[in-house]
């Protein structure tokens, strides 16, 4: 079966959750948080939780696992702590909970990125993977990275990855 006749089958609404990781952002100010789910809702998609966490590995950890037990959630996207500082703490406390690494995601996000920043992309930890049968996104927690890796990347792919990771 060809990769367009495995994306026509796959599902067009997936349920997610969205998780702001900052030690800033609250629900008043998190204007990449509400973007997310904004985006997908406006796509068809179901937003199930979110959530504002601390660059705290525990808590990241606690909440994503919180998640992965939520039988009905397919998708988890969380936006912050992947840059370079000392409290960027997303992408290592993720990828030790994933199963399989979509390196591709990163790859493509950063080769966006270059094209709208420049060498500023090298910057970003964006990442993606599977963790039981889930597919998991983390991306920068800025407006624009936010819009360039929904519009250009998570949202065309969502359905086929989410068909793909519980197969």
């Amino acid at each position: 079966m060809s990769y367009y006749e495995h994306k026509q089958k796959s599902p067009h609404s997936v349920s997610c959750a969205v998780l702001t990781i900052s030690d800033t952002r609250t629900e008043q100010n998190d204007e990449s948080g509400a973007l997310i789910k904004q985006k997908l809702t406006q796509a068809g998609h179901r937003v199930m939780a979110y959530s504002i966490l601390k660059d705290e590995a525990a808590a990241i950890k606690q909440k994503i696992n919180e998640l992965l037990a939520q039988e009905e959630l397919q998708v988890i996207i969380t936006n912050g702590g992947t840059g370079v500082s000392h409290r960027d703490v997303t992408v290592e406390t993720v990828s030790s909970l994933l199963e399989k690494r979509l390196d591709g995601f990163g790859e493509l996000f950063r080769s966006l990125t270059y094209q709208e920043i420049g060498t500023g992309s090298l910057m970003s930890r964006a990442l993606a993977g599977v963790a039981g049968g889930k597919v998991i996104f983390c991306i920068p927690g800025s407006p624009g990275a936010v819009n360039l890796a929904l519009d250009k990347v998570i949202l065309p792919e969502i359905g086929h990855l989410v068909r793909e990771a519980t197969r």
